[in-house]
């Protein structure tokens, strides 16, 4: 929800040099977090990048931005 991260795609390589396709999934966490300005806790699910992103810019920036695109909390 923080970062817009998807998955991506790609092959798996077996030792034959054989390709089959799969899927690079993203470390994604649900995470609860107390929002001052809002006056409650909100659950968000995130990936690692974004609990980083949320220690850096602080949760009321990033849940300020977050409604910003629409996404109701």
């Amino acid at each position: 929800m923080v970062t817009g991260a998807v998955p991506g795609f790609g092959h798996s390589i077996s030792h034959s040099h054989r390709r089959n396709k799969r899927r690079f999934d993203l470390n994604i966490q649900s995470k609860r977090y107390w929002v001052p300005s809002l006056g409650r806790s909100v659950t968000l699910t995130v990936s690692a990048r974004g609990i980083k992103t949320i220690d850096q810019r602080g949760i009321d920036a990033v849940v300020r931005a977050i409604r910003a695109r629409g996404v109701r909390l």
